[in-house]
């Protein structure tokens, strides 16, 4: 199972760090990721990581913004955003792959809002 959390309102400008806290199945052996759905729009990924942090990815919208890593002492990973603009207003969503490295989600999080306001 996976726990996000950390979602909230901020201003354009902001920061914010999201969590996603793994048990059971998905743990430190898996590949994990971020995802986000704005209203009225598809799912799409944010981030992915390795199972290790060694490997990390970034949609285009985000690089250099965004920041996605990982804590397997914790069972824990995160996505640290920041200089948000409003355009990044959607669900977060965290997921997990069925492996080490990172192929398509098989595992979902229940999702946390993330409001930007301009």
């Amino acid at each position: 199972q996976l726990q996000a959390s950390g979602g909230g309102l901020v201003q354009a400008g902001g920061s914010l760090r999201l969590s996603c806290a793994a048990s059971g199945r998905t743990g430190s052996n898996n590949a994990m990721g971020w995802f986000r759905q704005a209203p009225g729009k598809e799912r799409n990924i944010v981030a992915t990581i390795n199972w290790s942090g060694s490997s990390t990815a970034y949609a285009d919208s985000v690089k250099g913004r965004f920041t996605i890593s990982r804590d397997n002492a914790k069972n824990t990973m995160y996505l640290q955003m920041n200089s948000l603009t409003p355009d990044d207003t959607a669900i977060y969503y965290c997921a997990g792959a069925n492996g080490p490295w990172w192929t398509r989600p098989s595992y979902w999080g229940q999702g946390t809002q993330v409001t930007v306001s301009s």
